[in-house]
């Protein structure tokens, strides 16, 4: 089962940017659907952004559509979030996800997680 470690979170104003990595000790990243979601205090855990195993990109909901950014560095088995015009709603603990297959954006599609890193955006 692939590992997934999380970072680049921290403390940014808004309408900044942020870059998150996930990066896979295992097997690689080819093998398994990546997926982006996000928690914030007393909400339920959130899609954000996916890619399938082939690489494609899935449908992201409207709260960060054109915004936030997946993509993959297969040679580095790492996933990032781009994350741009950020605000305060986008406050939230980031966790990456892995399944064998993209099967939709529910969180229970995926089985392996990391432990999450915190994305902070002020007013």
């Amino acid at each position: 089962q692939v590992q997934l470690v999380e970072s680049g979170g921290g403390l940014v104003q808004a309408g900044g940017s942020l870059r998150l990595s996930c990066a896979a000790s295992g097997p690689t990243f080819r093998g398994y659907a990546i997926a982006w979601f996000r928690q914030a205090p007393g909400k339920e855990r959130e899609f954000v952004a996916a890619l399938t195993r082939s690489g494609g990109r899935v449908g992201q909901p409207d709260s960060v559509k054109g915004r936030f950014a997946i993509s993959r560095d297969n040679a580095k088995n790492t996933v990032f979030l781009q994350m741009n015009s950020l605000k305060p709603e986008d406050t939230a603990v980031y966790y990456c996800a892995a399944a064998n297959n993209y099967y939709g954006s529910r969180a229970d599609n995926f089985g392996s997680w990391g432990q999450g890193t915190q994305v902070t955006v002020s007013s």
